[in-house]
């Protein structure tokens, strides 16, 4: 039986961490943002999340609002996980892969900013003010945008991050058996 576990979420809710509990679990990982990043370094431009968000939509508004999704269809086999899903589009054409659920992974505002804060990636925001800014962007009514609140409503399940990471995985390991038939 093919599965294929779609992840979306807003900023440092910890989608990464699930990627990667479910490659240790033998599911290839994909990213949408994977795309974005490889036209950023076409471009000559750094991969920081400003140039991303800016490029994902020229490439939305190039190509339609699930292009992102499907350039990666070809890469998708029985056993994946799709990380960075933003936009409902994306979750339209993946929805066309046997086996596809979406997972959304929520956190706490002041949990997913300290993260953010803790893994310090090029571009992310310094202060609870800029933190929350950047996510009214992230949700915007454009369909060539980032919709994350719209996307994460089309969630199959969610998991709620707000714990550790045993906590996470436990709750992992029980969404994999049920959809698994285990």
């Amino acid at each position: 039986m093919a599965l294929v576990i779609g992840l979306t979420g807003p900023n440092a809710a910890g989608k990464g961490e699930v990627a990667a509990f479910l490659a240790d679990a033998g599911f290839t990982a994909h990213s949408l943002s994977d795309i974005i990043r490889d036209e950023a370094a076409a471009r000559g431009l750094p991969a920081e999340r400003e140039h991303l968000i800016r490029i994902g939509t020229e490439l939305r508004r190039s190509g339609g609002p699930g292009v992102l999704a499907q350039r990666i269809l070809a890469r998708l086999g029985r056993r994946d996980v799709v990380d960075s899903i933003r936009n409902p589009a994306e979750v339209e054409v993946l929805r066309s892969v046997p086996g596809f659920v979406l997972l959304g992974v929520r956190a706490a505002t002041s949990t997913r900013f300290t993260r953010a804060v803790e893994r310090a990636r090029p571009g992310d925001p310094v202060t609870l003010d800029e933190f929350r800014r950047r996510e009214e962007q992230e949700n915007t009514s454009d369909p060539a945008a980032q919709q994350l609140d719209a996307t994460f409503r089309l969630a199959d399940r969610t998991v709620d991050n707000d714990g550790d990471l045993n906590a996470l995985h436990r709750d992992l390991r029980g969404l994999l058996d049920a959809w698994q038939g285990n």
